[in-house]
């Protein structure tokens, strides 16, 4: 039989502007944006009665001019520290003006870019397509956002707009339709009181994708600053009625977070803030923040479990704290006009970082976490960061640099490659730093004050102020005399198998190892469904057995295990992460090997780990000097 390929039939018009053209005409260069208003106000209508199914119906209004318009999907999104716009998502797209359909083409380059030419005559561009919000695991809006229950909407998935202007200077109005009877949350202002069909008042486009909306049908709102001037509300939706409803002492946590955030910046840069957090175990678990709101997801029992409570209990905290750290003072390589020039993330040490670092404190001097579950946290990522093998030849500075890279992860060996290590080791960086400034002034200064100087200006005002690494050093220098740029420099662009920071030792502790994990680690455990035994064995492994990471060069590595196997059964039991510990455990009285029976793909061999060394886990103790760490998380009166 012979097979014969046919050329598809191109649409008319676009095949004629295509033989007329030439293809290069679709890979020309962009027009450059410029700061000036751009004429018309966009409108922007989302159907969302069909996000139970995962069909988001768009259709957006686009003033315009005769002639050729290139229209941009969003691509570079705020906090996501990467080229993630899900434009793979949207399916069904039309342009249309006056009722006729008008031929477009994707830019040969810049696949985010479509190009359309605007008959004369023709003052308005209708734009209508689906999103099909994904079901499968992506990265932050490319990640399931809506379950029969609820509905998480980014802006950003669901409008396009014309290239050539700042993204601050095109105006556009929003309105969305909900299934019937759900409640819905945004740091967007309505312009109706129609929660069925709520319209808003009209923003920038940038303030648009800077502006998420939750809505369900289990719906709580808690009111977290009663009688301020500012309103600040936690808004929580998720699966079932109890998943909403938070305690008494969870929302004194939170309720004590405002205040002593305030207490710590000394200025806020919001006209209110809303939480929009989700609770379910239908989404990813991570949060991306906004400038008036933040997208939180976690578990289903965030607010039904204890341990579960404890061991999120920052994510809120950090997501808030970006308000002030990367919305409001912004890193100038991350700042861009539109959401089309690449985002430069060479610091995110401190963007990310220092934001992690002071989560932690928020949530000791909150009340969300003790001072001692706060040591905890310090114990498990320094012991993490100690252990990462890739420290030999991959700086810490890399970690920021590459981060379009690192977001997206990869197979194993997580401990070699090094991953997003700006979050953890930035916490440690910035311990570093608060105990050296509290050490050099004899506890007259310290980080907070390096806050106050750095974010608290322009009380209430809202906008962003950029700043380059020497801004940083600059503020560190009023603060406390010193030369805070080798000193960061030395840590950041450190390679070897010492940790470079020395925060928790100046501040009083040190960590050491022992056969019992910390409550911490336990629920660690059971939220990453493994078993870490990272400090041991030199093993993580997932509860159906699979190897998720091995410490390169270690004991197990130089043994045969590697990731992706399966572990099946050790020393001739079927595998458990229980086995697997009491095996560790058994190993350390004798000299004989761990056996390990592993599947690769579809074959079965015996691995023999000849370790004796017994379960490790981080704590800290208290070491030499004044206990810097205890002071840092006392309460600001």
């Amino acid at each position: 039989m012979r097979l014969t390929l046919r050329r598809a039939t191109l649409p008319t018009a676009l095949a004629v502007a295509m033989a007329l053209s030439g293809s290069s005409a679709f890979a020309q260069d962009l027009p450059p944006p410029v700061d000036q208003p751009y004429q018309g106000t966009l409108g922007l209508n989302v159907d969302l009665t069909d996000a139970p199914k995962n069909i988001y119906h768009v259709r957006e209004t686009i003033p315009v001019a005769s002639g050729p318009l290139t229209l941009f999907y969003p691509k570079w999104i705020p906090g996501e520290h990467s080229p993630s716009g899900p434009i793979q998502n949207v399916a069904g797209l039309t342009i249309s003006a006056n009722g006729k359909p008008l031929a477009w083409r994707r830019d040969l380059k810049e696949m985010f870019a479509l190009h359309v030419d605007v008959p004369a005559g023709v003052d308005k561009l209708d734009v209508a397509f689906e999103f099909l919000a994904p079901r499968e695991s992506g990265g932050f809006s490319s990640s399931p956002s809506s379950t029969p229950n609820f509905v998480a909407l980014e802006f950003n998935q669901v409008a396009f707009y014309p290239a050539g202007y700042y993204t601050s200077r095109i105006m556009i109005q929003p309105t969305v339709k909900l299934p019937a009877g759900w409640k819905f949350a945004s740091a967007l202002e309505t312009d109706t009181p129609d929660s069925a069909s709520p319209s808003f008042k009209a923003v920038s486009f940038e303030n648009l994708v800077d502006s998420p909306l939750v809505a369900g049908r289990h719906f709580n709102r808690v009111d977290l600053a009663p009688g301020a001037s500012t309103a600040v509300h936690l808004n929580i939706v998720g699966d079932s009625a109890a998943s909403v409803k938070a305690t008494d002492k969870q929302i004194a946590g939170q309720r004590a977070l405002i205040v002593q955030a305030n207490k710590l910046f000394g200025a806020h840069h919001y006209s209110h803030y809303d939480f929009l957090l989700i609770n379910s175990d239908h989404t990813q678990h991570f949060g991306l923040e906004h400038h008036q709101s933040s997208d939180d997801r976690l578990f289903a029992n965030f607010l039904t479990d204890n341990d579960v409570n404890l061991a999120a209990g920052t994510l809120l905290p950090h997501e808030y704290v970006h308000s002030w750290n990367g919305k409001f003072r912004r890193p100038a390589d991350l700042w861009t006009p539109t959401f089309t020039e690449t985002m430069q993330d060479d610091l995110l040490w401190v963007y990310e970082g220092l934001t992690d670092y002071w989560c932690g404190v928020l949530a000791a001097r909150s009340g969300i976490w003790t001072t001692d579950q706060w040591r905890d946290s310090l114990a498990s990522i320094s012991a993490g960061m100690s252990n990462r093998t890739g420290r030999s030849w991959r700086s810490l500075q890399d970690t920021a640099d590459a981060a379009p890279l690192t977001y997206a992860g990869g197979g194993g060996w997580s401990n070699y490659r090094r991953g997003t290590d700006f979050y953890p080791e930035g916490q440690l960086l910035w311990l570093d730093v608060d105990t050296k400034i509290r050490d050099l002034s004899g506890g007259k200064h310290s980080l907070d004050d390096f806050a106050r100087a750095f974010y608290g200006m322009d009380n209430g005002e809202y906008g962003t102020k950029t700043y380059t690494f020497d801004d940083v050093v600059s503020t560190l220098n009023g603060v406390q005399a010193y030369d805070w740029a080798s000193f960061l420099r030395q840590r950041l662009d450190a390679t070897g198998n010492t940790l470079p920071e020395h925060g928790i030792e100046n501040g009083g502790w040190k960590v050491v190892f022992d056969d019992k994990p910390s409550g911490f680690d336990k629920t660690a455990e059971t939220l990453r469904k493994s078993t870490n035994l990272a400090y041991s064995l030199g093993v993580q492994v997932s509860e159906k057995g699979v190897i998720q990471d091995v410490q390169w060069d270690g004991t197990a590595a130089k043994a045969g295990l590697v990731p992706g196997l399966t572990i099946v059964a050790v020393n001739g039991k079927d595998f458990s992460g229980q086995a697997l510990k009491d095996a560790v455990t058994d190993a350390k009285s004798t000299t004989t090997p761990i056996e390990f029976l592993v599947k690769n793909i579809d074959e079965f061999s015996t691995v023999k780990v000849d370790y004796h060394g017994g379960l490790k886990y981080p704590h800290l103790v208290r070491g030499e000097g004044k206990d810097l760490i205890g002071v840092i998380a006392t309460p600001r009166k």
